[in-house]
């Protein structure tokens, strides 16, 4: 039909219907949505050409020329990338509530077959994990937070930053340490694999058992004494127990898993980190993140006091702190 012919009042409502459908998804929506509405072609160019409107992708519009709000780029990702698209990774940690982590571009996950493209500030990408069942029901479409984290961790530029995306999503409550090791069992072969499933392992915190394994392994790599573990100590509140000590060079090693982040925990491990500081007695932290990621810089910190009180390094981990052999 000629628009010319089509009286003025209804090409209103529909335009006005079209603007209810955008503010429903942070102001934008796609050619398609338009064309479902009654919208047409040379409508949308009419109103572009009068500053109404704007051109964000190749495919769709906002309904205003102010910024896009942030939902409203997440919008205008998904109806990019076509019916089937969803948020994915990093883009859909942050569209269920994902704060201190900033992303580039807004990713977002389509088949394999599909023929969208990416655009400035806008990935798609055609992967063989696609799978709509996993899309959020409400809101902008997204994968659920336990697939987005363990995709986000799969897609991250460095192993420090995998693990600070799922350790992330947990401790803001977007999911939890057991979903996220569910959603990780899909995942068959892939780099970051084992490091992933250790890391979900710590947030977890059942790894007492395996990281004094693990710290032992990087002593004895290191050429370290090897030291006590869970050492008794007694404080004003009663007993504690230190995680790793040489009490020969009173150094203790403290190691961090994910709840020594939360605030309950907060007090009464400064108080037993001061008792241990006031018997003369260095305290270092290590975070079971760390261990995973940056155990190089932590071992360099503990092998300087170490040194720094007298012990003399080069040794093995699996000989005793006096100097004889272990039996």
């Amino acid at each position: 039909m000629d628009d010319s012919l089509e009286p003025r009042a209804l090409r209103a409502r529909r335009i006005d219907r079209a603007g209810a459908k955008a503010a429903e998804q942070g102001g934008v929506i796609s050619l398609m949505q338009l064309r479902d509405h009654g919208v047409t072609r040379h409508q949308v160019r009419a109103q572009v050409s009068a500053r109404r409107w704007r051109r964000v992708h190749s495919q769709v519009v906002a309904v205003h020329t102010g910024p896009l709000s942030d939902i409203g780029a997440q919008w205008a990702a998904v109806l990019e990338g076509g019916p089937q698209a969803y948020l994915d990774g990093a883009s859909a940690l942050i569209a269920e509530g994902l704060t201190g982590f900033t992303w580039d571009a807004v990713r977002v996950s389509v088949p394999m077959a599909s023929r969208a493209r990416s655009a400035p500030g806008l990935l798609v990408v055609r992967t063989r994990r696609y799978d709509p069942r996993v899309v959020v029901p409400s809101g902008v479409p997204r994968a659920r937070p336990d697939v987005a984290a363990v995709h986000a961790a799969l897609w991250a530029k460095s192993d420090k930053q995998a693990v600070l995306l799922i350790t992330m999503a947990v401790q803001q409550r977007l999911t939890t340490a057991e979903r996220i090791g569910q959603s990780l069992l899909s995942v068959h072969r892939d780099k970051r694999r084992r490091l992933l499933h250790a890391a979900v392992l710590d947030l977890l915190d059942g790894v007492r058992s395996i990281s004094e394994a693990e710290f032992a392994a990087e002593c004895r790599k290191r050429g370290l004494p090897k030291p006590s573990r869970q050492v008794v100590r007694r404080g004003k509140d009663g007993t504690y127990y230190l995680d790793v000590c040489w009490e020969e060079w009173g150094v203790v090693v403290e190691i961090d898993g994910i709840q020594h982040s939360w605030a309950t925990n907060v007090v009464q491990d400064a108080l037993r980190h001061n008792d241990v500081t006031l018997d003369n007695s260095v305290v270092l932290r290590l975070p079971l993140l760390g261990l995973r990621v940056a155990a190089d810089d932590f071992f360099a910190q503990i092998e300087r006091a170490l040194r720094d009180r007298g012990c003399p390094l080069g040794r093995t981990c699996d000989d005793a702190a006096d100097g004889t052999a272990a039996s």
